[in-house]
């Protein structure tokens, strides 16, 4: 994958319209600013892009106009529910706010998603012992 990093101009447009909603958590994903909502992304940056995950309907309308396209961040690899302005500078931004505000909407309604659970560091030894049992009981 391309770990191109977003410009600073895309950064700071970023940074104004995502929503200062309390129930809206800050994080980032892959190196990129990224929004979610009960657990769930919404809105984020991907190189100069700008992502949104929309409902089914949203995507269709979305998609009708220039400059959009679905997620895809591997070649062969479609989001089925993001989509991207490819060049989000190049967008109105009341535009992007309202594509945010359907997103965020979207996203709240989503059935909350559970935190992982860490998984506890495996240390060599304890490595080496599982693998040791392991083909113990493979023999």
């Amino acid at each position: 994958m391309d770990w191109t990093k977003s410009s600073a101009e895309l950064l700071n447009l970023f940074s104004e319209l995502a929503p200062k909603d309390p129930r809206v958590q800050h994080k980032k994903m892959f190196g990129w600013p990224c929004c979610f909502v009960n657990g769930n992304l919404f809105v984020g940056l991907c190189k100069e892009s700008m992502m949104f995950r929309l409902s089914e309907k949203d995507r269709a309308s979305f998609l009708r106009l220039d400059g959009t396209a679905v997620f895809e961040p591997m070649p062969g690899r479609k989001s089925k529910a993001t989509v991207v302005f490819t060049n989000a500078l190049a967008r109105d931004r009341k535009e992007l706010g309202k594509w945010i505000d359907r997103a965020l909407d979207y996203g709240g309604a989503l059935p909350v998603k559970a935190k992982k659970k860490p998984t506890p560091a495996r240390t060599p030894a304890a490595h080496s012992q599982a693998s040791r049992r392991a083909s113990r009981s493979r023999s």
